[in-house]
């Protein structure tokens, strides 16, 4: 009789069993399947999930309910801090705005993330304890990021780990994220110069730190820098100035770049562009050379929001979030300033449409809208965020082995020129010559 009970009980479990797999089964499957999915292949997993998201969502679209992915996921956005990285916070902010507190979480790493690094990866990595956490976008993708995304897949291979401007080099940070964006220092490198150059100068410095210069995406652009400069002529100087997460911090190394710059226009010429690769050198940097002369094409990271306030004594409290009125107004202080046809940048600030952008399109992968490693359709979600912008990118290329890296791309904006009138330089339309790819 204890037998037949047994075989009973065991038969009716069975049955149990495979009615309740007959509607969730293969999800379950799925889900045990992708826990043990390697880091190698975390990529693929993501992308799977995102696929399988975005056909729920239709699904649930169609049957005239609000859609499964579009209310019940979470988006976490990683930035420096206002003093470090404002623009950055403040396109984060932007994006929590539009979609809300409850759908959006945001971090911010250490000022001093060189020397806090534990604290950089664990900062990313919680944000991955949320159940509903279906994309991570840092921004930028300091040291640490590579090894927060691996962490993280180990554990939830579901989620999407976006990077946006890596610090790391971009074959590490392209083989533990999904997506990564980086500005185009290859394109960039040559632009900056043809432009400086179209502007009549006839020298450009280059102001940086080992820390940077350790990094291959200045160090590649410098080089590139350096050979166009040739092309076309030019002297090209190198300056060091303090890093600002040193000893001195950010007030010693903007200190430093107050004093020199003086010097260096007297040095150097007039006729002489200049380009810092760090945030807060930006600031004291265009301030100087509104005072004593000097071209400022671009910043290693373009916004009408980096330097240009400070440097200029003006408030945009009133034009916050609007970059047409605060182009508009900083140009107008530009100008009134005598640095009319001297100073430009990109019409949209390149941090803040980085990380809205990169969350949208983060939603629109979701949701079924979009290709996670399309450029027209990361474009697409750059423009949310930058609406009359001209952008421009490719794959990254591995100068050393020629291997194009599918998720990984370099992007940029055209070049504005401020002045009465100001003007585009059309450098989205330039095409850059094929021997610039492989300089290093």
């Amino acid at each position: 009789m204890k037998r037949f009970i047994s075989i009973v009980l065991s038969t009716i479990l069975a049955v149990s069993l495979t009615a309740c797999g007959g509607g969730g089964g293969g999800a379950q499957v799925s889900t045990v399947e992708s826990k043990e999915t390697t880091a190698a292949e975390s990529k693929d997993a993501a992308a799977t999930t995102a696929d399988a998201g975005a056909s729920e969502a239709a699904e649930g679209t169609e049957a005239g309910g609000a859609s499964a992915a579009g209310d019940d996921y979470h988006i976490g956005i990683v930035t420096g801090s206002v003093s470090q990285s404002e623009d950055d916070r403040r396109g984060a902010e932007a994006f929590q705005k539009l979609l809300g507190e409850d759908r959006v979480t945001l971090a911010i790493y250490p000022d001093n993330f060189t020397e806090e690094l534990e604290t950089t990866i664990q900062t990313i990595v919680n944000l991955s304890d949320d159940p509903k956490m279906a994309a991570i976008i840092v921004n930028q993708a300091i040291p640490g990021t590579a090894e927060a995304f691996r962490q993280i897949k180990e554990k939830r291979p579901d989620i999407l780990c976006i990077a946006g401007e890596s610090h790391e080099d971009l074959p590490v940070i392209g083989d533990a994220a999904d997506l990564v964006t980086n500005n185009d220092f290859v394109a960039r490198g040559y632009l900056i110069i043809r432009t400086a150059h179209e502007l009549g100068c006839k020298s450009f410095v280059h102001i940086s730190f080992p820390r940077h210069m350790a990094y291959e995406t200045m160090s590649r652009r410098v080089a590139v820098m350096k050979e166009a400069c040739k092309e076309f002529g030019m002297e090209f100087v190198l300056e060091t100035a303090p890093d600002p997460t040193s000893d001195v911090g950010v007030a010693g190394a903007q200190a430093y770049i107050l004093e020199h710059v003086p010097e260096w226009v007297e040095k150097y010429g007039k006729e002489t562009a200049y380009f810092c690769t760090n945030d807060a050198h930006t600031e004291p940097l265009l301030k100087q050379l509104l005072e004593y002369g000097g071209y400022f094409i671009e910043a290693d990271l373009p916004s009408p929001l980096m330097g240009y306030p400070g440097a200029l004594g003006i408030d945009l409290t009133a034009e916050a979030g609007d970059f047409e009125k605060i182009l508009a107004k900083v140009e107008q202080a530009v100008v009134e300033k005598g640095g009319a046809g001297r100073f430009g940048t990109w019409a949209y600030s390149y941090g803040y449409t980085v990380s809205a952008g990169l969350a949208q399109h983060a939603v629109n992968v979701i949701n079924g809208e979009s290709e996670l490693a399309d450029i027209d359709d990361i474009s697409k979600a750059f423009k949310e965020f930058s609406p009359k912008a001209s952008w421009n990118g490719s794959n990254y290329t591995n100068a050393d082995t020629g291997v194009k890296l599918d998720n990984v791309f370099l992007v940029y904006q055209d070049t504005y020129i401020m002045g009465d009138p100001g003007k585009y330089m059309g450098s989205t339309e330039i095409e850059v010559p094929e021997k610039y790819f492989t300089v290093k």
